[in-house]
């Protein structure tokens, strides 16, 4: 009953969540007159406000209860995003309006999701992780794609700022559901903010298999972004838009729904680094988008299918070998790490899509992409024990 609870507020939300990652810079380029380098910053600020707030986030969640925290996130997020078609409408909307939004919101995200993967274990069980993470990350593709979908015809029928509305009603949906999660008292800490910060670094920094997986998802997580925040410039009507990045949420929930099978039948850490190696190669389609859409739409789908199987396989691990104790700090390292290089993504597809085109920034993403197998392939990973469920 729990776990039903915290399904339906994160499939309810994550709906809503990808009509706003179409809206977002939508409604910068058509109400805004926004170019490369306003996409790229506004792309990098929903994330790399974490390299500021994520650690502090990850040692003080530790020590509070989770279900505040989730359910006063998402009010925050309603009411941010809320103020912007309010602006719209009043003729006050400016781009420094998005850009405070998109880093608040990302603030917002943050603590929910550093609650949310820290609570987890408590509510199933170790040994419910890996079914429990790819029901999460499958349903939040089948809304990757709905929403996407959804929110490509949505802002051509009735603009982006109407759609943002429904990622409002979608938070306070979400905060009803979290109304009857469990909220179970953290364990008692004594020590200062700074030490238990440390603390969390140094257990994902110095473990042999941790930091592996904190090093290519940083690659995976810089590609992505410089590969898809100028996609608007050149992906045109919205509907079309809409449909290639729902192609990614297609590939994200085949990726989830075949990760359990693909890893009883290669071993868990084989079956992460050997599907790694073997769809990396696709990310050569994708800077072809303006001449081929559906063949940058297939290697879209193909890195998507990775990328969902790494976020069942691997998030249960690490929240599988981390003690209770630790959860919140190790999300939140982690969540630094990956999100802060979203970020740097970000921002750098907007500086190299200024200097040299939009162009020059798909065919970087791609080569960070298909080298982010490596950190897989050479490390202590490839020797360690299957990742049992």
């Amino acid at each position: 009953m729990s776990f039903r609870h915290l399904y339906l507020s994160a499939a309810v939300s994550q709906f809503g969540s990808q009509i706003s990652y179409v809206a977002l810079p939508l409604l910068a380029v058509t109400a805004l007159d926004a170019g490369a380098a306003e996409l790229g910053l506004l792309s990098s600020l929903a994330t790399i406000t974490v390299l500021v707030t994520g650690l502090p986030a990850g040692a003080w969640i530790d020590r509070v209860r989770k279900r505040p925290v989730m359910v006063a996130a998402d009010l925050a997020r309603a009411v941010l995003l809320g103020s912007l078609p309010l602006m719209w409408w009043l003729g006050g909307l400016t781009i420094w309006q998005l850009y405070l939004v998109a880093m608040l919101t990302g603030v917002g995200t943050l603590f929910f999701d550093v609650a949310s993967h820290s609570v987890l274990p408590h509510i199933v069980g170790r040994e419910g992780l890996t079914r429990a993470n790819s029901l999460l990350v499958g349903t939040s593709a089948g809304m990757d794609i709905a929403g996407r979908s959804f929110a490509g015809v949505l802002v051509g029928l009735a603009g982006a700022p109407l759609a943002i509305v429904i990622d409002v009603l979608s938070y306070l949906v979400s905060a009803l559901f979290l109304r009857r999660l469990p909220s179970p008292a953290p364990t008692p800490v004594r020590e200062r903010l700074g030490p238990q910060v440390a603390e969390g670094v140094r257990f994902v920094v110095r473990h042999p298999v941790l930091r592996p997986i904190a090093l290519q998802g940083a690659m995976v997580n810089i590609g992505f972004p410089l590969m898809s925040v100028l996609l608007p410039m050149i992906i045109k009507p919205a509907w079309l838009l809409g449909v290639f990045l729902a192609v990614g949420g297609a590939g994200v929930l085949a990726g989830s729904s075949l990760a359990h099978v693909m890893g009883r039948w290669l071993g868990d850490t084989r079956a992460v680094w050997l599907v790694s190696l073997t769809t990396t190669p696709a990310a050569f389609l994708v800077p072809f988008a303006e001449q081929a859409i559906w063949a940058a739409a297939a290697g879209w789908f193909v890195l998507t299918f990775r990328t969902g199987m790494n976020n069942v396989m691997l998030v249960s691990f690490r929240q599988r070998v981390t003690p209770d104790e630790l959860q919140g700090r190790m999300n939140a390292t982690m969540r630094l790490i990956l999100m802060g290089a979203v970020g740097i993504g970000g921002l750098l597809a907007g500086v190299i899509g200024e200097a040299f085109g939009v162009s020059a920034a798909l065919w970087a993403g791609t080569v960070v992409m298909a080298l982010s197998w490596l950190p897989l392939a050479w490390s202590e990973f490839r020797q360690s024990p299957a990742l049992t469920s």
